[in-house]
């Protein structure tokens, strides 16, 4: 594993594939590492030609944090209704810094970019500021920060909080597993088929419920992409599924509403997760996109 120094600190990153291939860099999701992506995904990119970076976004994984106290869940909670009233550790254009910062590290003067939920979200950033940098963008079960979209049920809120409350490392995987059930929905269980079967690996590599809060914050506090969504130029494909708790499909619609040209296809059953079942419809459908855009190497 290779790292790098960014705004943050150290980002920890990982390469899959021929480097000699163009860069598709995954961007992953809130409290997610990069020992939490499925390899017939990485594998389907890599085997179509190009060369996959996976990385810990910062205050995940190995990579570094600040060392501020984390927001409280109340005051999470509140930002729901209303995000000024969170000042958060940092935002979703700090994280996308740290891409940049890769990108920069690695000398490349730009990527193709998969944003996974949270990911989406940073990579819909990078797209707005440095859009010279992302030669494509695939947004997967994210959403724009509109605030008029359907919101998460209780029940699916709660389970998100639970998978910072745990008091011991069996308590932390079981509720992470169940926390997963909950957001892939009732079509593929997700401890057999999706991210819960990385819950026991990620756990004792790296559990830090403090930094899935201040992910969370600068979720929470981030303001509406649409206007300047609507600026883009870069090549873009949207994936959500209809059976999503945590992001309903409606956000996913939004976001190709939103980014003028982007491509929309939306997986029957998919909840929010990586179920196998399905990768092989999103790989089908990523490298299509990513193969229909001309990359100087």
């Amino acid at each position: 594993m290779a790292k790098l120094k960014a705004g943050c600190g150290e980002i920890h990153f990982e390469h899959r594939g021929a480097r000699a291939d163009p860069r598709v860099l995954f961007v992953h999701g809130l409290g997610c590492q990069l020992v939490q992506w499925p390899d017939s995904l990485i594998d389907g990119i890599v085997n179509a030609g190009f060369c996959a970076v996976v990385f810990d976004n910062r205050d995940i994984g190995l990579s570094a944090g600040p060392a501020e106290p984390p927001p409280a869940v109340e005051a999470l909670l509140a930002a729901q209704a209303d995000p000024s009233a969170l000042t958060p550790a940092y935002t979703l254009s700090d994280m996308a810094g740290d891409v940049v910062a890769l990108l920069d590290h690695l000398g490349q003067g730009g990527a193709h970019v998969i944003g996974l939920s949270m990911g989406g979200m940073i990579s819909q950033r990078l797209a707005i500021e440095h859009p010279r940098r992302v030669y494509s963008l695939t947004s997967i079960m994210s959403t724009t920060g509109n605030r008029e979209l359907p919101a998460p049920p209780d029940e699916v809120v709660g389970a998100l909080i639970t998978t910072v409350t745990g008091a011991d490392t069996e308590t932390v995987i079981a509720q992470n597993i169940q926390a997963a059930k909950v957001f892939g929905g009732p079509h593929y269980d997700s401890e057999i088929h999706g991210i819960g079967r990385f819950a026991r690996i990620a756990v004792e590599r790296a559990h830090r419920p403090e930094g899935v809060l201040r992910q969370l914050g600068a979720i929470l506090s981030a303001e509406d992409r649409r206007g300047a969504l609507a600026e883009l130029t870069v090549p873009t494909l949207v994936i959500h599924g209809n059976a999503d708790p945590l992001v309903p499909v409606e956000a996913g619609r939004d976001t190709a509403a939103a980014i003028p040209g982007a491509r929309y296809v939306e997986i029957d059953k998919l909840g929010h997760d990586l179920p196998e079942p399905v990768i092989g419809t999103m790989v089908e459908a990523i490298t299509s996109h990513l193969r229909a855009v001309e990359v100087s190497r």
